[in-house]
């Protein structure tokens, strides 16, 4: 069991990407000493090289896609989001090894939000679920393909897609 058990490094909550600070399953992150409610500077138990052990108090995602797995600097992976049925490309997302984990495990879309810092299951708040219905790595391992069901629409902005609204003209296009 002890082979099995990967190393945390002990870190400063504002040095580190949101992936890896360790935090229970929605919660805030928590000190090296297991406590929730790190504030930035405070040390905080943290994922060793590649980030790739997953959060304490929360499942891991297992290691052989976590190890396949390239990420940005963040700890953050792309995620293209395509209508199954279709092939309609609905946006893109980012997803860290505890998104993808939820994804995989629960069956609905989970993303990282740059933006807000946070989880969010598409749908939980818009109604507008994206039900997974196959999931893949590109040849590389930096980029996530997600066949979703799309109920609603896909785009914050009430289309259909994120890519509705900004079509740009290619010259010379056949």
């Amino acid at each position: 069991m002890a082979a099995a058990r990967r190393e945390h490094a002990v870190r400063r909550v504002g040095d580190l990407p949101p992936s890896l600070v360790t935090t229970p399953a929605g919660g805030a992150p928590m000190t090296a000493a297991g406590r929730p409610g790190a504030q930035r500077g405070d040390e905080v138990a943290a994922a060793g090289a590649g980030g790739t052990c997953g959060r304490i108090g929360v499942m891991a995602l297992d290691p052989k896609i976590a190890d396949r797995l390239k990420r940005t600097p963040d700890g953050l992976v792309p995620a293209i989001v395509q209508q199954h049925d279709t092939g309609e490309v609905l946006m893109l997302a980012w997803m860290d090894d505890e998104a993808l984990h939820r994804t995989l495990t629960s069956g609905r879309a989970t993303y990282w939000s740059r933006s807000r810092g946070e989880y969010w299951v598409k749908g939980d708040t818009s109604g507008h679920v994206q039900w997974v219905r196959h999931v893949a790595l590109d040849c590389d391992g930096d980029t996530i393909l997600l066949k979703v069901d799309q109920v609603g629409a896909a785009c914050h902005t009430g289309d259909r897609t994120c890519f509705d609204a900004d079509v740009l003209d290619v010259i010379g296009a056949p």
